[in-house]
């Protein structure tokens, strides 16, 4: 069965039709918004009073819609529309003819009104309190913006506040001029109506003292005073208002720095889940009003920005690199990134920008140590695997993070917690033609040289050649990267976050180190510990180094 939906009780107003929320066809829920009405106060949103499908809707954009207009055509079930019948039969049956109003009554009510407004004004200042005015429903409403401040002085019918129900936001204007003595609410707070909102010292008439002549009025028939309430409530406005004082601007949101946004409630609701400042959204609207749609176009052109500049921004607020044409200074030819290299940008940028970097720099004297792995190249050779500097880096780094366990750690995502790891392993980092791998070395400090070499020959190899799995690369405690085999003297390693610590390790040098009597020619080995300084002091990173420079000077103090 078809019914019509009409507009129901709006307060006795009209609203202009600013958003269709539904379309023909559209299975619709009891109490699902059809379409969003504005009048000069407030945007409401209408719902439906059944469950349904859109067969029609009877209004369109722009439209000006009063109480009782038709606004869609709803196909449902037959038992839904008996008590609808009902209804509309009973105000036809219930309506009864007003009796005439006594011609003498009306000269006596207004000679007996004369003396009363004398006696009601007054020229000295009051403080009035203003309350929240009927919402037209019990579920009360939110303050989502205070628009004066104490002090101000504010016109009638200027807007105090802007509150926000389950469907319409509105703006409550002031009943009468003055200045604002106190404001008794705060953002977000929860009010009904009667509820308090302010004192307003109020310059000038008051009524608030009842005129002796006035109480001969009371005895007046209940029909004489229905009939007179209109005209005193007529005239009272009249007089609050004056020829200058403008109408208000459309309903508004929450505002930054003076600027107003024209939306509907469901759409605050939505900027709130994604965290939007609806001045910030473009609207697409009728009268400037910002639609859902431009809720999530907005929403798509941020994850847009964010996506592509995530390299260049990574979400610290900093500029951007502007684009520049280098065709315009000769030849040229653009390369993709390949996807390791474009992970590894994002990782390390996110690191730099997350991480407050300082790096210790020391000399590890490596003679002895040099020599002692010249003399077990044959061993090392019968095992299967070449010695090189790195397992002694490795074997060394595994004993002085159990010493120093502060190296060990990684800071907790709230920022006021340590993560202590109770294991010991560390990444090592590969150079690859398609960019920098960091397969991990699990249980350093069980393992033995030989076996650290040939683990690190293994998972170097498996790097270039596109076979390490992505477990080999998670899990490590601390890094080493070494420039040796390149060259260079010192340099700065970023952290590998959530680590806290690298060690960047260049290539060793012959240098003059004097022993007390004269200048020997040592092999000195340049350290370059880099520190996550949240969860590290200097004193703590100088000490880690000194301690692994003399590791490395003496390998036979790791068995001590």
């Amino acid at each position: 069965m078809s019914e019509v939906i009409k507009v129901p009780d709006i307060g006795g107003g009209e609203g202009e039709v600013i958003e269709i929320l539904v379309n023909e066809g559209d299975t619709v829920e009891a109490e699902q918004s059809l379409l969003v009405l504005e009048s000069d106060k407030a945007s409401m949103e209408v719902p439906c009073p059944k469950a349904g499908v859109v067969k029609a809707i009877k209004a369109k954009l722009g439209d000006t819609l009063k109480e009782g207009d038709a606004l869609i055509e709803l196909e449902i079930a037959s038992g839904d529309s008996n008590e609808d019948s009902e209804s509309e039969e009973k105000p036809a049956e219930a309506e009864k003819p007003k009796q005439p109003e006594s011609k003498d009554q009306a000269p006596a009510q207004e000679k007996k009104s004369e003396p009363s407004q004398a006696a009601a004004k007054k020229a000295a200042s009051k403080s009035e309190a203003v309350k929240v005015p009927d919402l037209g429903s019990d579920a009360g409403a939110k303050v989502i913006e205070i628009l004066v401040s104490k002090g101000d002085k504010v016109e009638a019918d200027q807007s105090l506040l802007v509150l926000e129900s389950d469907k319409a936001s509105m703006e409550l204007p002031a009943p009468f001029a003055g200045v604002i003595e106190s404001i008794e609410v705060k953002l977000e707070q929860d009010v009904k109506t009667g509820d308090l909102i302010m004192h307003m010292q109020v310059q000038g008439e008051a009524d608030d003292a009842e005129p002796a002549g006035d109480k001969d009025s009371a005895k007046e028939s209940p029909d004489d005073a229905k009939a007179e309430a209109p005209k005193q409530a007529a005239s009272a406005a009249s007089e609050s208002k004056t020829p200058d004082v403008e109408t208000p601007p459309p309903v508004g949101g929450p505002s930054r720095e003076g600027a107003k946004v024209h939306a509907g409630p469901a759409v605050r609701m939505l900027a709130r889940e994604f965290g939007i400042d609806l001045v910030d959204v473009k609207p697409t609207g009728p009268r400037e009003r910002i639609l859902k749609e431009d809720v999530q176009k907005h929403v798509q052109a941020v994850m847009k920005q964010q996506k592509s500049g995530n390299a260049a921004v990574g979400g610290s607020g900093i500029p951007a690199v502007p684009a520049v044409d280098f065709s315009r200074f000769g030849e040229v030819e653009t390369k993709d990134m390949t996807r390791l290299q474009q992970v590894g940008a994002a990782n390390i940028h996110r690191s730099w920008l997350n991480v407050p970097h300082v790096t210790q720099f020391d000399l590890a004297d490596i003679s002895a140590l040099e020599a002692f792995r010249k003399e077990q190249k044959a061993v090392a050779e019968k095992a299967g695997v070449k010695l090189t500097i790195l397992p002694f880096l490795l074997k060394a780094c595994a004993h002085v993070l159990n010493e120093q366990p502060g190296f060990n750690v990684a800071l907790a995502p709230n920022g006021k917690q340590l993560i202590q790891k109770k294991f010991v392993h560390i990444g090592f980092a590969v150079d690859t033609p398609d960019g920098l791998l960091v397969p991990v070395i699990r249980d350093v400090d069980k393992k033995s040289l030989l076996q650290l070499a040939g683990e690190a020959a293994e998972l170097a190899e498996k790097a270039r050649n596109k076979k390490l799995g992505a477990d080999a690369m998670q899990g490590a405690c601390f890094t080493i990267s070494s420039l040796g085999h390149i060259g260079g003297t010192y340099f700065t390693p970023i952290v590998n976050s959530p680590e806290v610590a690298i060690l960047g390790v260049s290539k060793a040098t012959m240098q003059p180190v004097w022993d007390g009597q004269a200048f020997q020619p040592q092999l000195m080995l340049p350290l370059s510990l880099s520190y996550d300084h949240r969860a590290i002091n200097g004193a703590a990173a100088a000490q880690f180094t000194k301690r692994l420079g003399e590791l490395l000077g003496d390998i036979r103090s790791m068995l001590l």
